[in-house]
């Protein structure tokens, strides 16, 4: 088959590793891509949400199956666009409809549609901006701390923890009325707070059918201790020690079925990775948000488990042949840590090289925000700049597999976490 893989991130990175391992694979196309995909497969010039140039290129170069890594250009139609193309009605893509894509476009859309389908979840209610005095109303009568979740994607950034009334009043405000996150919050999700700890169960689907691949738990913070700003994701591990096989499957007959079945009884076109961030409250699964895609850097700690054909999957989703996909897992353990610029998730300096070791033993390095510059050299282009994966037959091992390797790479003002993971080893020491 010849592949389009849309996106430049580390977890398109990822599925671009995952796929060229497969006897399936003829070419790999990754559009735009970035260094990494470049050693392993063919970079095209294209943004992803040029839904143009990508119509041409599938026509030019005899595209067999189109995989769509990032969100936007799923909530932007391209799945519709294309498939409305003549020529391209039947042509095979891994990504959901621009429908589909709107239960990760609008928070007040997927918590609607989880409301209708009985899949368990917080408590909510949704303002627009000519709704701002019935929102503080609303909020008076809340237990804190509240949630306050921008409607729209918001680049990771629009959800708030307000820990008192004055300040989710004052964020409320904020958010509809002077446009903090843009028009991303013309409508705000007030959402009640779940307490617990989270983890995130992704779903490949062909719109009927569906393989739960493995569950991970990343790291959102910046600093260590999980302190400070958000951030894309510091770290992730996979699987979930405190995700056991009872809990997991409360996680498949309270939500991934009737999420599933929704899809279905609705109408709703979706072919693809169904990410599921979830919340274990007392043992007790509650969805915090869908996504329609994988994560990151989820991915590259999921992906490396996978011991069946990935193209067969992917072709599975696209061809709605799940049902009879054999999906094979490992049994080890992936350990991810990301390697940032210094000062991210805030202003940071671009155009530092890289120093890679040649001898990566048990770990996958992946790009994500790298360039070569005008001397071809390898240099930080991005705030997340690298996500190595440790693999291991525990916790333990894969961590000291992901900072063996750490230890060996370099430039100016990089920086990762040293405690991803540690959480969860202390769990088990308890």
């Amino acid at each position: 088959m010849n592949i389009l893989l849309l996106g430049s991130g580390g977890r398109e990175h990822a599925f671009a590793w995952k796929i060229v391992q497969s006897p399936r694979c003829n070419q790999l196309f990754v559009a735009p891509g970035n260094p990494g995909t470049a050693e392993i497969a063919i970079n095209v010039p294209l943004g992803a949400t040029d839904f143009l140039g990508i119509h041409e290129f599938i026509q030019n170069h005899a595209i067999d199956l189109l995989v769509i890594g990032p969100e936007e250009p799923l909530v932007k139609g391209l799945v519709d666009y294309l498939h409305a193309q003549q020529g391209m009605e039947q042509l095979p893509i891994v990504g959901p409809s621009k429908l589909g894509a709107t239960l990760e476009g609008s928070k007040d859309f997927s918590k609607q549609f989880m409301r209708r389908n009985n899949v368990p979840t917080a408590a909510y209610a949704t303002f627009h901006a000519g709704q701002l005095e019935e929102g503080l109303a609303y909020l008076e009568q809340q237990s804190l701390p509240i949630v306050l979740k921008a409607d729209g994607l918001a680049a990771g950034k629009g959800v708030l923890i307000c820990e008192n009334l004055e300040e989710a009043k004052i964020s409320l405000k904020e958010m509809l009325v002077d446009a903090k996150f843009g028009e991303a919050s013309s409508k705000v999700v007030v959402e009640e707070f779940l307490t617990g700890i989270e983890l995130s169960v992704f779903v490949a689907t062909d719109g009927i059918s569906y393989k739960i691949l493995p569950e991970a738990k990343d790291y959102k913070r910046i600093g260590e201790g999980d302190t400070g700003l958000n951030t894309g994701g510091m770290g992730a591990i996979s699987p979930v020690p405190f995700a056991d096989a009872a809990f997991l499957s409360k996680v498949e007959e309270r939500i991934v079925k009737p999420s599933i079945q929704g899809l279905e009884k609705e109408g709703i076109p979706f072919k693809g990775f169904l990410f599921i961030g979830l919340m274990n409250t007392n043992g007790d699964p509650y969805v915090i948000e869908y996504n329609v895609r994988m994560g990151d850097p989820e991915t590259e700690a999921v992906l490396p488990r996978i011991e069946s054909d990935f193209v067969d999957l992917l072709a599975a989703i696209a061809g709605c042949s799940l049902e009879s996909y054999t999906l094979q897992l490992s049994s080890k353990t992936c350990a991810t840590v990301v390697m940032v610029s210094g000062g991210y998730p805030e202003e940071y300096e671009k155009g530092f090289s890289i120093s890679i070791p040649g001898e990566r033993i048990g770990t996958v390095l992946f790009h994500a925000g790298t360039a070569r510059n005008e001397s071809g050299s390898l240099v930080n282009s991005g705030g997340r700049v690298l996500a190595v994966t440790g693999m291991g037959n525990d916790l333990e091992e894969a961590l000291a597999s992901a900072y063996g390797t750490i230890e060996k790479v370099s430039w100016q003002k990089a920086y990762f976490r040293r405690d991803i993971g540690q959480d969860i080893l202390r769990l088990k020491i308890k």
